[in-house]
């Protein structure tokens, strides 16, 4: 069942980023070696967490990789300075998601980056798309929904991509980017897995969202998302769209409304004060941070999954 944008995906809202008042300092890797100095290891920069992740586990110990969203910022609204610029100008490679984090384009655009920069767009095929004016934006066309790596198989092939990259950079390393890789797609395929047999059999497979970021996940497992903002939470939403998403709530039994980690809680709260059911947290894993319900993207997918089983009744 696709998750589509009718009139029930409701327009776009204010949500308000928890945005680190470093907001524009690269966040180094704890796990990856520092820099070009052991001997060959590439210098990678990910745009945010996800990809942070992915370059970790398929570069290993043969990477140093950084974050250009902080933990605790909202990868939407990020902002770089100067240093960060000359970073991205400097790395060996820079992967990222076009689209996503717009001072990170701009970066890459105002460089001579050329040929080491690695856009995930297409490994992660972005097919779901919602009308620009959920976000407040004028109505006419479509936006596509960036969010790819809820869908643990899309993840996966995105990997798969990275490995090549970093293969076209160090071909000497090639054997071990590929096992890394497989490895990484081995551990996918097993939490796709637990998220379909999870997800098999619920009493109600509508999910309203505080931010619509959970498209690939509702089309993956058979459910349906209902935002009540755009894809990204930045406008306040009106009242008829607080009233429609309110009607779609009572109409459909729904009985948990789900909003995240780096935003306000306050519209969701709304919403479920005037419906009289429960609020839960449901993670689109855009950082990792101390108030997660995990340390890195497994966990955290592992809790979204506890959470939608009990919010959807679940057996």
């Amino acid at each position: 069942m696709l998750a589509r944008p009718a009139a029930l995906l409701i327009a776009a809202t204010v949500v308000v980023g928890a945005c680190a008042s470093d907001a524009g300092t690269v966040s180094e890797s704890t796990a990856s070696a520092d820099g070009r100095d052991g001997g060959g290891v590439i210098d990678v920069l990910a745009s945010f967490y996800p990809l942070q992740y992915v370059v970790q586990q398929v570069g290993g110990d043969r990477v140093s990789v950084a974050n250009l969203t902080p933990a605790g910022a909202e990868p939407h609204d990020v902002e770089l300075t100067a240093d960060d610029t000359a970073r991205v100008q400097d790395a060996d490679l820079v992967v990222y998601l076009g689209g996503f984090a717009p001072a990170v384009d701009e970066a890459i655009g105002s460089t001579d980056a050329g040929g080491r920069v690695l856009d995930v767009s297409t490994a992660a095929r972005l097919d779901q798309t919602y009308s620009p004016i959920d976000e407040g934006e004028q109505s006419g066309g479509t936006k596509a929904d960036p969010h790819f790596w809820l869908d643990p198989t899309r993840l996966a092939d995105v990997a798969d991509d990275v490995a090549a990259r970093l293969t076209a950079i160090d071909a000497t390393a090639a054997a071990t980017f590929e096992a890394n890789a497989a490895t990484l797609r081995n551990r996918l395929t097993e939490l796709d897995g637990e998220f379909r047999d999870g997800l098999a059999s619920c009493s109600n497979t509508n999910i309203v969202t505080s931010h619509n970021a959970f498209g690939y996940l509702a089309d993956r497992y058979g459910l349906t998302q209902v935002g009540i903002t755009g894809l990204v939470p930045d406008a306040e939403p009106s009242p008829q769209a607080l009233a429609d998403v309110t009607d779609f709530v009572r109409d459909n039994g729904v009985t948990t409304i789900y909003f995240e980690t780096l935003v306000s809680p306050d519209i969701a709260e709304t919403v479920a004060s005037e419906t009289g059911v429960h609020t839960a947290v449901l993670d689109p894993i855009e950082g990792v941070t101390d108030d997660s319900a995990g340390v890195d993207y497994f966990e955290v997918m592992r809790s979204n999954l506890a959470t939608l089983r009990s919010g959807q009744g679940c057996t």
